[in-house]
Parts: C-alpha cells; sequence; structure tokens
C-alpha cells in the first residue's frame, strides 16, 4: 500500500475572549483545516507552514506540545493509506486569501461549534476537537 503524507494546522484566532478556527473548502467541496501533501526534504511543521501561507495568506506562530494525526484510506484513491500530521497555530487578526489559486473556494473563521459541524471526517473532527481542549483545559492534547 502507498503511504502519502499531509501536514497542516488547527489554525486559530482569539477575537474578544473568543477562539475562531480557520476553515478552508478545498476545490472539491470538503472543508478542512489548512494541510497538504509534503514536499521534498521539508519537515512536516515546514510543510504545514508553507501549507498554511499557500491556502490562506497566514504566517501564524506554532504553539508546542501539540501534535495530532490521522490515517485514512482516501475512496479515490484505492490502496493508498493517506497520514496527516496537525499541529496548532494562532495568527493575529487579519484578512484571509489563499496564494496559490485554485486550490481553495473559501477561508472560513468560525467558532468551534459552526468549525466541527463543517467538516465531514470523523477523524478530523476528532483533531479539531483535541485542538479546542488543548487550547480551553489547560494544553493537554
Amino acid at each position: 500500500m502507498l503511504l502519502e503524507r499531509s501536514c497542516g494546522a488547527v489554525v486559530f484566532t482569539r477575537t474578544d475572549g473568543d477562539i475562531r478556527y480557520v476553515i478552508v473548502t478545498e476545490k472539491k467541496g470538503a472543508h478542512s483545516c489548512p494541510k497538504g501533501h509534503m514536499e521534498g526534504s521539508e519537515t512536516e511543521m515546514e510543510t504545514a507552514a508553507r501549507e498554511i501561507y499557500e491556502e490562506t495568506g497566514l504566517r501564524p506562530a506554532f504553539l508546542p506540545g501539540f501534535r495530532q494525526q490521522e490515517e485514512f484510506e482516501p475512496a479515490e484513491k484505492p490502496g493508498t493509506r493517506k497520514r496527516v500530521v496537525y499541529f496548532l497555530a494562532e495568527f493575529e487578526p487579519q484578512p484571509l486569501a489563499p496564494v496559490v489559486e485554485n486550490e481553495i473556494q473559501e477561508i472560513l473563521l468560525l467558532p468551534f461549534d459552526e468549525a466541527l459541524a463543517l467538516i465531514a471526517h470523523e477523524s478530523t473532527r476528532d483533531v479539531l476537537r483535541a485542538a479546542n481542549r488543548f487550547l480551553t483545559e489547560g494544553n493537554t492534547p
């Protein structure tokens, strides 16, 4: 089985004491956290930083102590197992806009419950839940 490796982050900001999460609408219509394939000799965090920038125009600060991953077999790629590593990254409020065209349809900034409701994959929802717990209950993934 072929292993595909991707990295990204649960990206958030704090506005008036509330946490808002960045959710991207991919070109096929799926909602997720910013992420993408590793390239060359990139580290996981380098990949995450590049993908966040390409998809949102942000260069957020990564929070130490948070690293989650999900693995699944994409229905559209038989014989492939995909592993996605997620970090947690915070940005100061600013406009969001994709740098690389034709990858992202829309960028949303949502409270936890609304972000969770949009994400279809349960494993990605688990990552978002872990990130929210990390931020609200004392930094324990």
